[in-house]
């Protein structure tokens, strides 16, 4: 099982900032066209291609989607309701979480705190 740091996770999150976002938002500033969900998937799905997934790691030494092809066979199937790789759907998804959980609020009036200060 593979653990996270927050080293590891702060790299990624830099590797993926300088290696993709930050060329691509530059190159379509300069286009003077913007991104939208859609043409930035599509934009991370060829990265992901051709950049991410084809270089050498720098820890383990393979080239991930290489890696991939080997341990596939080890990777157990998708239940059934995963397997079109759709994210899941919950039934509640478009409520806020306010609505889920009571939210306690911790910022009182003036006053309570005023006659706090005045018992002191």
């Amino acid at each position: 099982m593979t653990t996270y740091s927050k080293g590891k996770v702060e790299r990624f999150i830099g590797y993926l900032r300088r290696s993709f976002f930050v060329p691509l938002v530059s190159r379509y500033h300069q286009l003077g066209e913007s991104l939208d969900r859609d043409l930035l998937n599509i934009e991370l799905a060829s990265w992901l291609e051709h950049t991410a997934n084809s270089r050498e790691h720098g820890t383990t030494g393979y080239v991930p989607a290489d890696q991939l092809l080997i341990e596939r066979a080890a990777l157990q199937a998708l239940p059934p309701r995963y397997a079109d790789g759709r994210p899941r759907q919950s039934a509640t998804a478009h409520k806020p979480l306010r609505d889920h959980w009571p939210v306690e609020i911790l910022q009182h009036p003036l006053s309570t705190y005023d006659a706090l200060l005045g018992a002191v």
